[in-house]
């Protein structure tokens, strides 16, 4: 269960059986078509906003959220609303809605407490839409440009640590898809196209787990283009980093083949 998920869960105050449930019905979103305009009292609303989430409704939960901002737009539960039926829409994995609430909350409300949740909200949402490398990472940069956003403004809280995480996550991702084009580079022997890939591993994901095969990718091109120096220098700062492994020993042999 995510950080989000399980803070408004405690939020509302469900206890562990209803948590469970709502989990196990989170795809059961319900009827699509949102009800017709009924003048209705606030808490009613919104305690039928929450009956239905706690029942696995959760399109007709976010409906009757929005539903306390429309018809009670100046109280403090129009607030409360519009963040919980951001998180009705994430659950759904209606991430561009879920998105669109929690930023128009921040927009309203920056100075709420409550407004570290929107933030890892929205993080969250395109963390969720990650794709694999081989294709367009766009939605992978703006989820660590969201990350990064929520441990800048809440530095001292969970949301950060967890945001930390996921940031180291989000980077390595994205160092792969680097190493996946410099790859395709080397095989079509377009080796400075490739070293320019393997540099910005190196460079700008260091702390990532693709910077040894980096490294030995980057040997391997200088070598197949008979720049030996640069070959050496580089197997040099490989063997020194991270001495055990198996890509030093592959272009160890690499260079030991070269002095023969």
């Amino acid at each position: 269960m995510s950080l989000l998920r399980r803070d408004i869960l405690k939020k509302i105050n469900l206890n562990k059986v209803i948590i469970i449930f709502l989990l196990t019905l989170v795809g059961c979103s319900g009827s699509e078509e949102r009800p017709e305009y009924r003048e209705r009292s606030l808490a009613s609303i919104y305690n039928n906003a929450v009956y239905n989430l706690e029942r696995g409704r959760v399109q007709q939960a976010a409906f009757e959220f929005d539903e306390v901002e429309r018809q009670h737009p100046y109280s403090s539960w129009a607030r409360r609303s519009m963040l919980m039926s951001a998180y009705a829409y994430y659950l759904q994995n209606k991430y561009d809605q879920a998105i669109s609430t929690a930023q128009r909350f921040i927009s309203l409300h920056p100075g709420n407490k409550n407004a570290v949740y929107a933030y890892y909200l929205i993080a969250q949402s395109y963390y969720e839409r990650i794709q694999d490398v081989a294709r367009d990472q766009r939605i992978t940069e703006l989820a660590l440009e969201s990350f990064v956003e929520v441990i800048r403004r809440y530095p001292e809280t969970d949301y950060a640590k967890d945001s930390q995480m996921k940031v180291d996550l989000t980077q390595d991702h994205l160092a792969g898809k680097e190493m996946y084009i410099g790859r395709y580079y080397l095989e079509k022997k377009a080796f400075l196209a490739a070293i320019n890939r393997f540099r910005t591993v190196t460079v700008d994901y260091q702390t990532t787990s693709h910077v040894p095969e980096a490294l030995h990718r980057t040997v391997e091109s200088y070598i197949s283009m008979g720049l030996f120096d640069e070959a050496y220098k580089t197997a040099s700062v490989l063997g020194h980093n991270f001495p055990e492994s198996i890509w030093y020993k592959d272009s160890y042999e690499l260079i030991k083949d070269t002095t023969e």
